[in-house]
């Protein structure tokens, strides 16, 4: 089992930067078993997709919409992920969420709300 919190989505203005975090806790062998660890997002009436994942060795994915604003890093020492998001937009609007894959198995956090509107 693992569980995820996410935090640090809030209300900013065009342009301003938000940093969300995703907490993983859980059995030291579940928390080994994370293949990739991504962050998702869905606005009101629309499907939710992923704006960025890195995988186990270190590789990282972005939406091209996203791409040259956002980045995901880690911290493996803390089991934490990030998601540094720069020069948001208002169509970056949306619930994010965490979300951790364990290939067989995926686990969702509960979504950390991300408004941007002048």
């Amino acid at each position: 089992q693992v569980q995820l919190l996410e935090s640090g989505g809030g209300l900013v203005k065009p342009g301003e930067s938000l940093r969300l975090s995703c907490e993983a806790s859980g059995s030291i062998s579940s928390i080994n078993g994370i293949n990739a660890m991504g962050w998702y997002r869905q606005a009101p009436g629309k499907r939710r997709e992923l704006v960025a994942a890195i995988i186990r060795d270190g590789t990282t994915e972005y939406l091209d919409a996203v791409k040259g604003r956002f980045t995901i890093s880690r911290d493996n020492a803390k089991n934490m992920v990030y998601l540094q998001m720069n020069s948001l937009k208002p169509e970056d609007t949306a619930v994010y969420y965490c979300n951790a894959d364990l290939r067989l198995l995926g686990y969702w956090g509960q979504g950390t709300q991300v408004t941007v509107t002048s």
